[in-house]
């Protein structure tokens, strides 16, 4: 079986992070998987891919020429002759679908995010039989999936794309006396949250009842968002906030933390907040795709409106107040995990998906002739 994986791009995070441990799984089924990117953008993920024995073939394009994309899926795909197109994120999808469709190749489908954009959600919905499989990256983007775009129980499964590692590195519990180091993780975009957390924690240095003790904050990541939220750190004079850049070893960035904050105003399973319970931190996370589900509220950590600036300040005054709680909070967060998401759960969950494989490409027309590529629909964003 040869599974052509298309992904928008080698960005460092993101949809591009869990490629390996997919394709790992995929491969030890029998598979034999080449990873097709869009287009490049950072780059960073393409590293973690070639350790892991993929060959990744990258476009030499941008985000937005969806034609000449198209073009070149269709040749290069034309060329290496997969049995099955697995895609990523909603412009790999519709395209994907475009050549699956002229070719005679059965489409997989990832859904990874809790939000769409309305072009592409209006296009996914109006396509999404061309995809003979799409998978929910958790079981709240899987329900959104069935909602919002219409795919029956039949063509839809859960693949969480997180597996619990026991071996991870844990955090060193807080000791009375040194700075609470609290810690957020991923790109610098307003989906994130990142400005609600900096005008919390502004609010909280002037709202607490009673002196905090010491504590510092450590937001790793890059993006656009950047110098808007370094100028809201200096505006607030946010002595003990820092913004990291890009983090190269996010387990080790975890360890070093006493607490993580994960303020969301939209996401999917959000591997981050599940990798700082796995590191054994209690974690403050909205409530966005499959994090509530994870997080039980007042036991491994707390849940929160997103973007309620308010709700945040209250429960970071309450947590530094008490920072004896933490540790017990974050074991309780590292074993709800470890149960939640282990790594037999995700080999279980992708044999199951591949188990259907077979008959999806037994069931595939016929192999279209070789023509130009048709215009992908109106309206396409990247």
């Amino acid at each position: 079986m040869r599974i052509a994986y298309v992904i928008n791009s080698v960005e460092g995070g993101g949809a591009a992070l869990p490629v390996p441990a997919v394709a790992r799984l995929l491969r030890a089924h029998g598979a034999t998987v080449q990873v097709f990117a869009l287009t490049r953008r950072d780059g960073r993920a393409l590293p973690a891919m070639e350790d892991a024995g993929l060959t990744v073939r990258v476009r030499d394009g941008g985000e937005k020429d969806h034609l000449a994309a198209l073009a070149w899926l269709d040749r290069t795909l034309a060329e290496w002759r997969p049995d099955v197109i697995w895609t990523s994120l909603s412009r790999a999808t519709l395209l994907g679908q475009v050549v699956g469709r002229r070719r005679g190749t059965p489409v997989v489908s990832w859904q990874h995010a809790a939000f769409l954009k309305r072009a592409n959600l209006l296009l996914l919905r109006a396509r999404q039989a061309h995809s003979a499989l799409w998978i929910g990256d958790s079981h709240s983007v899987a329900a959104l999936t069935a909602e919002r775009l219409g795919v029956p129980a039949g063509r839809l499964a859960v693949w969480p794309l997180f597996a619990a590692d026991a071996a991870a590195p844990q955090a060193r519990p807080w000791r009375a006396g040194e700075p609470v180091r609290i810690g957020a993780l991923g790109r610098l975009h307003p989906v994130k949250g990142h400005d609600v957390l900096i005008e919390a924690l502004a609010r909280a240095r002037g709202q607490s009842l009673y002196p905090l003790g010491p504590f510092e904050v450590r937001i790793a990541g890059e993006g656009r968002q950047r110098a808007a939220l370094e100028r809201a750190v200096a505006a607030a004079r946010l002595d003990n906030v820092r913004l990291t850049g890009f983090c190269d070893h996010p387990r080790d960035f975890l360890a070093e933390l006493h607490l993580y904050v994960q303020p969301s105003r939209s996401e999917g399973l959000c591997i981050a907040a599940h990798e700082a319970m796995q590191a054994g931190l209690p974690t403050i996370v909205s409530r966005a795709g499959e994090m509530p589900y994870s997080v039980r509220d007042g036991e491994t950590g707390l849940v929160i409106p997103p973007g309620d600036a308010d709700a945040l300040t209250q429960a970071l005054i309450w947590l530094l107040s008490h920072p004896e709680r933490l540790a017990g909070m974050g074991a309780a967060a590292r074993a709800r995990v470890l149960e939640r998401f282990g790594a037999a759960a995700f080999e279980r969950a992708g044999a199951e998906v591949v188990a259907r494989l077979p008959l999806m490409i037994a069931n595939a027309p016929a192999r279209g002739p070789r023509q130009s590529p048709a215009r992908p629909a109106n309206g396409l964003s990247a």
